[in-house]
């Protein structure tokens, strides 16, 4: 590491969520140098799954698919100087940093090891409920929590490192910090330094989710092949950010790898699942309405010129509670009267459910039903055939399980012709509810543990009024708007990129020429999208213009319900939105 702060920093990502390509760290390791290797393993909806892990047992609540590739690579990491860092401590961040110090010693590795802890807030959680409002509804908190952590910055990560760690484990730091806390390490920034960490957590926001970057669930894949092929012939490599000391980046790819590193794959990434364009995190608020995108050579975007202002007061807590239980069938609706045929399945389900609601002290059931017509322009039977989803939630298991599903394939020769399922009958499953809120920073008490048990304690990040001058709005395009033909879908001129933020669903159109841009900005209101989206038709929705990246950020507010992992939604992430968009006709 005698090039530390001499170079740009090469920061590597090899995971975006927990079950992501098991080979990636080995790629990112011998694939060409890197100072760094992060991994991002933790959602909302994982630190529910993380929770049922530790709820089993104790030992558990980290992601375990972490270990699987620091077994691959340690090794190696430690001979050359490369830096871990991860998120992959979910729940049990102390728990985890033991077991990566047994497999070094299992396979005869060196190295130092830290932790941070800090994020958990499950011991205070009664104190802290004035604070904890639904941070979209305003709600006030009345449930019993399963787990709430706060969201923490790169600062702990940053003195890990200066401490002379080899691997850091974190618990919930925001994506972002997994860059921002080793840029800031290797280059001794300090924590007013608001543009330079304002451009890490942008570089940080485009590599979190690994081969997105590249060419993901890009909408113009089919400009990825440099051989002009449909699509990359081989698999999509993952990204890394050369970090510089100003806070721009590059952001590129190793050389051989599949996808692409393009002004378009990074404008995509840059639009997932954000908000305004002041994105606030821990160590700073990055103005996203801000940065330049400039190719920079092949596979190569440099990302500059991104305004940071102070950290917000507050900082964001993922509370989980436990939801209830729920179960689901599908009924395929064949031939003539399909919606009739809906409506009698519908009225005997019911019936059912209510022959169970004695055994069950009256419990609640809420029932959820979608009918979906066949296309009248159906040839073979199953593009002739209809299909009704059922689901049923209820706090009391045993009105939703096998009394759902034995009463529903009960009716297979008392109901409808032509009767069949896609599913079987099964149990219900529990699921849980997420709920975002704030509570004040210096609240959260950030620590870092050395391998000798040495804790260091990190202050909550300086917070303060916007600089002077403020930040402008983006300004009016002064461009004349494109015409588009009536009857044009929206993807033959824009791409879009959508994920889910909690309850909410992010969705960012961007278009590849200021005229598109222009019609975007007249055209690609929130009351136009309500008519696009009949989904969002009684919905929030929120519109953000960003001229510098010729965007527009849409959030449909309540379009997941109570989060990811209770939602009903036909697509429970929002992660075909975009598309579905994009097929829209003008």
């Amino acid at each position: 590491m005698n090039e530390r702060g001499a170079r740009p920093v090469r920061i590597a990502n090899c995971s975006g969520f927990y079950g992501d390509r098991l080979s990636a760290a080995r790629e990112m390791v011998d694939g060409g140098p890197i100072d760094v290797l992060t991994g991002d393993w933790l959602a909302e909806l994982t630190m529910l799954i993380l929770w049922k892990a530790r709820s089993r047992n104790a030992d558990a609540g980290f992601a375990t698919t972490f270990l699987t590739q620091m077994e691959q690579v340690l090794g190696t990491c430690v001979e050359r100087g490369i830096k871990v860092v991860t998120n992959a401590g979910g729940l049990n961040p102390a728990g985890c940093a033991d077991e990566v110090r047994r497999l070094a010693d299992r396979l005869g590795i060196g190295g130092r090891v830290a932790h941070v802890e800090g994020d958990d807030l499950m011991d205070r959680i009664d104190g802290l409920r004035p604070h904890l409002d639904h941070l979209d509804t305003g709600a006030p908190l009345t449930g019993t929590p399963v787990s709430a952590n706060a969201y923490l910055g790169g600062w702990g990560i940053a003195a890990a490192l200066d401490g002379g760690a080899d691997v850091v484990v974190c618990p919930r730091v925001t994506d972002a910090a997994l860059v921002v806390g080793p840029a800031a390490w290797w280059w001794g920034w300090s924590s007013t330094d608001w543009d330079r960490l304002a451009g890490a957590v942008a570089a940080g926001h485009v590599i979190e989710c690994g081969a997105q970057a590249t060419g993901g669930n890009y909408s113009f894949f089919g400009e990825l092949d440099p051989d002009g092929r449909p699509f990359p012939d081989r698999p999509l490599g993952f990204p890394l950010a050369e970090v510089d000391d100003d806070g721009s980046a590059v952001i590129t790819k190793h050389p051989g790898t599949g996808g692409a590193v393009t002004v378009g794959t990074v404008t995509a990434q840059l639009l997932y699942e954000i908000g305004p364009p002041a994105y606030a995190n821990p160590d700073v608020v990055a103005r996203f309405d801000s940065l330049t995108l400039t190719d920079d050579g092949p596979d190569r975007v440099r990302i500059a010129g991104c305004r940071g202002e102070p950290a917000p007061p507050t900082a964001k807590v993922a509370v989980n509670l436990e939801g209830g239980y729920r179960n689901r069938m599908t009924f395929v609706l064949t031939g003539l009267n399909q919606e009739a045929k809906a409506d009698w399945l519908n009225t005997e389900l019911l019936f059912a459910i209510d022959r169970f609601r004695p055994v069950a002290n009256d419990s609640s059931v809420s029932v959820t039903t979608r009918f979906v017509p066949a296309p009248s322009d159906g040839a073979d039977q199953e593009r002739s055939s209809g299909l009704l989803h059922v689901m049923v939630s209820s706090e009391d298991e045993r009105l939703v399980g096998r009394a759902f599903s034995s009463a529903a394939v009960e009716l297979a020769l008392a109901s409808i012709p032509g009767f069949f399922t896609t599913t079987a009958p099964g149990p219900a499953q529990s699921y849980g509810v997420y709920w975002p809120a704030l509570v004040p920073a210096d609240e959260i008490d950030q620590v870092v543990v050395a391998d000798d048990g040495t804790c260091t304690r990190i202050p909550p990040a300086p917070t303060g009024p916007p600089p002077d001058p403020p930040i402008a709005s983006p300004a009016a395009p002064d461009t004349a708007p494109l015409v588009i033909a009536s009857g044009t879908p929206l993807g033959a001129h824009f791409g879009a990129r959508s994920g889910d933020k909690g309850g909410n669903a992010n969705l960012g159109v961007w278009a590849r020429e200021p005229a598109g841009y222009a019609w975007l900005v007249e055209h690609l209101t929130s009351e136009r999208l309500r008519v696009l989206l009949p989904e969002a038709a009684d919905l929030d929705v929120r519109r953000y213009e960003l001229a510098n990246l010729l965007a527009v950020n849409l959030v449909l507010v309540g379009y997941l319900g109570e989060g990811v992992a209770s939602s009903t939604a036909f697509d429970p992430q929002a992660k075909g939105l975009g598309e579905y968009l994009r097929s829209r006709l003008v």
